[in-house]
């Protein structure tokens, strides 16, 4: 037996038929009050609410949802969530095909990724329910939660486990390894003085024996750099922050690359302008970051190859766009690019891009990567702008 209606308005609507022209105005006014009521508390509300049909047809959507599916004001019309959200529908769709044979649904909770009007990670909680009297055809209100930073927070507590297991890891190595590296260095020397006092040694078996020891040293000097790699990941500074001007930093670093990228006949088309706007950076980590990059892209490219860098600035932040005609990466390989040890060079330790990203996080910048397969990459790094550093969050 259905619950008796005992609302004022229920009251007044169970006597529809009866109301003169002025009370019925009325009635129409009232209810015109309370709909835009409920419509601002809506509106009002962080979370995304849809109404929508089995067939996907929005019947109603707060302003949340609209923004986050990429509509206006005014554009429900018409518009299905299947073709908003692609992909949806056919994870939903057991859901949709018990409602279709006359079986409650169970209420479902997804989570995708939008990529308009800007990327995000949406949760979607979905719950069906009926409408009464003649208008009796299953609905579904579905909740839509931004959760974007929920998952960056997640990722990046995820990455700092495993960049703290490195540490721990490579620190031991690195300890391990420095001592008998001394002392290698050390007797090294010492067989070299010894062998320049060496009168018996003469001719080639002197020359042999130097060679030898050469040799010996070089490779010393190999081991203490990738042992030098190492405790640039796992003791990282913070930086020194001060006013620095982009273009200046990065003129400094191709003049010291200039003989190198030469060798390698690579060409180097470099915009450094100097009313870039200033940033808030550290002058040394910069260095290394534009180093790694620059080695990188060179690295990927063959005697003829052309590396070209591109500055810009917006309002809110300075861009610099390190371009090479390399390789280009696989698709595969772009989940494992700021990884540990992650390297397809045969000579690479893959840390350079490791080292990178942390470098920029903590100058409040972010790095992004495009690239296609034989024909090349596109590094961005994006700096706050030192006017622009401060947001006011409340």
């Amino acid at each position: 037996m259905p619950a008796k209606k005992n609302s004022p308005l229920d009251r007044v609507l169970g006597r529809l038929d009866t109301l003169d022209p002025v009370s019925l105005a009325n009635l129409v006014q009232r209810l015109a009050r309370e709909r835009g009521l409920f419509e601002n508390i809506f509106n009002t509300l962080q979370e995304g609410v849809l109404v929508i049909g089995a067939d996907g047809r929005i019947d109603y959507g707060n302003a949340a949802a609209r923004r986050l599916v990429g509509l206006g004001d005014g554009e429900l019309a018409g518009e299905t969530l299947w073709r908003l959200v692609p992909g949806l529908h056919a994870s939903l769709g057991a859901a949709l095909d018990e409602s279709a044979a006359g079986a409650t649904p169970p209420v479902v909770t997804r989570e995708f990724e939008l990529t308009y009007p800007e990327p995000r990670t949406v949760r979607l909680y979905m719950v069906p329910f009926s409408g009464d009297g003649r208008d009796a055809a299953r609905r579904f209100a579905i909740i839509l939660t931004d959760i974007t930073r929920e998952k960056q927070s997640t990722e990046a507590r995820i990455e700092s486990e495993r960049e703290s297991s490195l540490r721990l890891l490579a620190a031991s190595v690195a300890h391990e390894l420095g001592n008998p590296l001394n002392s290698l260095t050390i007797h090294l020397q010492l067989i070299g003085r010894k062998l320049k006092k060496l009168k018996a040694a003469k001719g080639t078996e002197a020359a042999a024996l130097a060679e030898s020891v050469r040799v010996c040293e070089e490779e010393v000097t190999r081991l203490d750099s990738i042992i030098s790699n190492f405790l640039e990941a796992i003791r990282p500074r913070p930086p020194d922050l001060a006013e620095t001007n982009l273009a200046e930093v990065l003129a400094e670093v191709l003049r010291f690359q200039q003989r190198e990228l030469a060798d390698r006949g690579i060409t180097v088309e470099a915009e450094t302008p100097a009313a870039l706007p200033p940033v808030m950076a550290d002058r040394n980590q910069l260095k290394q970051v534009f180093f790694n990059l620059i080695k990188n892209a060179s690295e990927a490219m063959t005697p003829g190859g052309r590396l070209r860098i591109r500055p810009r600035a917006d309002d809110e932040s300075v861009f610099l766009l390190f371009g090479d005609t390399g390789s280009g990466i696989k698709p595969e390989n772009f989940a494992r690019l700021f990884q540990p040890y992650q390297t397809t060079k045969a000579a690479g330790h893959g840390l350079g891009l490791m080292i990178v990203q942390r470098i920029m996080r903590e100058h409040g910048g972010q790095v992004g990567i495009e690239s296609k397969e034989g024909v090349g990459t596109v590094v961005t790094l994006q700096f706050p702008r030192k006017d622009r550093r401060v947001r006011m969050l409340k």
